[in-house]
């Protein structure tokens, strides 16, 4: 997928003035965050919890040579076959060769965010190959042509009567006289109409939740069953995952889908958490003839050796997102790649280079919340200003921000002409909006008075009344 982001202002401008987006997103928004509330409203070894996924990943990645050395023999032991792919393009190299090695024809799919980032369905269709999103959410966007908007709800950006309309137009070329309206009836349309390529598949490709060192097994979550229909009725089955899914052992994996589920749907298990442990053995009744793992690097190593190192510990649960203000206001496609929110804030610049995408870290209140909420304790506000801090370095900010940093530092550096040229400010600006409360205009703070007044100060700064308030035992 072709980044946008050096278009992010813009896209986040038109994502404001679309009607049908900001009511999609309206709807979504409370469903997710209350969900988890309750999951962990009823879960109080939550933090606990967290604190030990945290410590599961930070193990892993201190020895992850070891455990990927560890998982490769085990798969191999099974029968499986694995694939390392430095790149993205090495990555779609190997999965259309085994597609073309086996003549496939058509491949089901089920969501995998690793097969977005190396833009996986355009490799297999310029191969000639059908390639079918199974996934309900993926089908949708598949059909709209548009890359997914969320991570774990991809076209949560659709309205109802979108999705009737792009079923009308590719399930019945708009002959439709009575428009599908009722979810139940767009579900059973879409499962009719997957279930002919569920059984005429030549291959199965799905990413993978977790990968056991000592087993040699993937875990795969969801909610629909696509999943275990993508691996198991096709002779063939493909997943691919980044190297950083890898945990040492099965109860590891068992403690990181308890916070998964709980961060991701509020749920506290997935419908169905599929083990898939190598190729059909004798004696099983279904499964494939076939299993590939293709471990994605992509630009991973590389943050292991930096301070971005921590987001390695992501379990694409996409609870930063559902809990900020900005994806709220704006949706993920304005983020212009395949991760958006907080964490592709900080993954996008990583994998796709931080001068294409230096509004990135910047579209950020850096209220916290999406560190609070996730489940292996990612410092994402603290990353994000790494990143500003890198692009100033760069010299990628511009003018305007380099010299009023500048002129911040100077200040800051001097503590004491610092209190006294705030408190002199606070002074003058109290006065001047002392009749009205507030300014509706003032220089150098266009962005923020354009859509909202500006509160006059009170006439002191914040810490002078931290002084007073502690002098007066408040």
């Amino acid at each position: 997928m072709k980044s946008t982001a050096h278009a992010f202002k813009a896209n986040a401008n038109r994502a404001l003035k679309d009607d049908q987006l900001q009511q999609a997103l309206a709807k979504a928004k409370d469903g997710f965050v209350l969900k988890r509330a309750k999951a962990f409203e009823h879960y109080p070894e939550f933090e606990r919890l967290r604190e030990h996924g945290k410590r599961i990943k930070d193990h892993t990645l201190a020895h992850l040579d070891h455990y990927l050395e560890r998982f490769e023999e085990q798969v191999k032991a099974r029968g499986g076959h694995v694939h390392w792919a430095e790149t993205e393009q090495e990555a779609r190299e190997i999965i259309v060769g085994i597609c073309r090695k086996h003549k496939a024809r058509s491949v089901t799919k089920g969501k995998t965010m690793a097969g977005e980032e190396v833009s996986l369905n355009e490799a297999i269709e310029e191969a000639g190959i059908e390639a079918v999103e199974t996934d309900l959410g993926e089908y949708i966007i598949q059909l709209a042509k548009e890359p997914p908007s969320h991570i774990i709800a991809p076209a949560v950006h659709k309205t109802r009567q979108q999705i009737s309309e792009l079923f009308d137009t590719h399930h019945h070329k708009g002959a439709l006289k009575a428009k599908l309206r009722e979810v139940p009836e767009l579900v059973n349309e879409a499962r009719g109409v997957l279930r002919s390529k569920f059984l005429a598949s030549d291959v199965g490709i799905t990413g993978a939740n977790f990968l056991v060192a000592e087993t040699g097994s993937m875990f795969l979550v969801t909610n629909e069953g696509n999943g275990d229909l993508t691996h198991t009725l096709p002779p063939v089955h493909i997943a691919i995952a980044g190297i950083e899914k890898l945990v040492p052992r099965m109860e590891d994996a068992s403690a990181l889908l308890r916070l998964l589920a709980r961060s991701a749907t509020g749920q506290d298990a997935s419908c169905y958490t599929t083990m898939v442990t190598g190729p059909k053995r004798e004696g099983d009744p279904d499964g494939p003839e076939e299993f590939h793992i293709v471990l994605l690097d992509n630009g991973r190593t590389r943050m292991l050796g930096n301070q971005f190192r921590e987001m390695l510990r992501c379990i694409r649960c996409g609870a930063c997102m559902n809990h900020c203000p900005v994806y709220s206001a704006i949706g993920g496609h304005a983020y212009g790649w395949v991760y958006p929110g907080p964490m592709g804030s900080v993954l996008t610049p990583m994998f796709v280079g931080l001068d294409g995408t230096k509004d990135l870290p910047n579209a950020c209140t850096l209220n916290g919340r999406c560190q609070s909420v996730c489940p292996v304790k990612i410092p994402l506000p603290s990353l994000l200003r790494d990143l500003r801090q890198q692009q100033f370095e760069a010299g990628l900010v511009g003018k305007s921000t380099r010299w009023g940093l500048g002129i911040w530092g100077f200040f800051a550096r001097r503590p004491g002409l610092y209190h006294w040229a705030s408190g002199l400010g606070m002074r003058l600006l109290g006065r001047l909006g002392r009749r009205r409360g507030r300014f509706s205009s003032l220089p150098m703070a266009g962005a923020w008075t354009g859509s909202r007044d500006f509160p006059a100060p009170q006439g002191k700064t914040f810490h002078q009344l931290w002084k007073q308030r502690k002098e007066s035992g408040q």
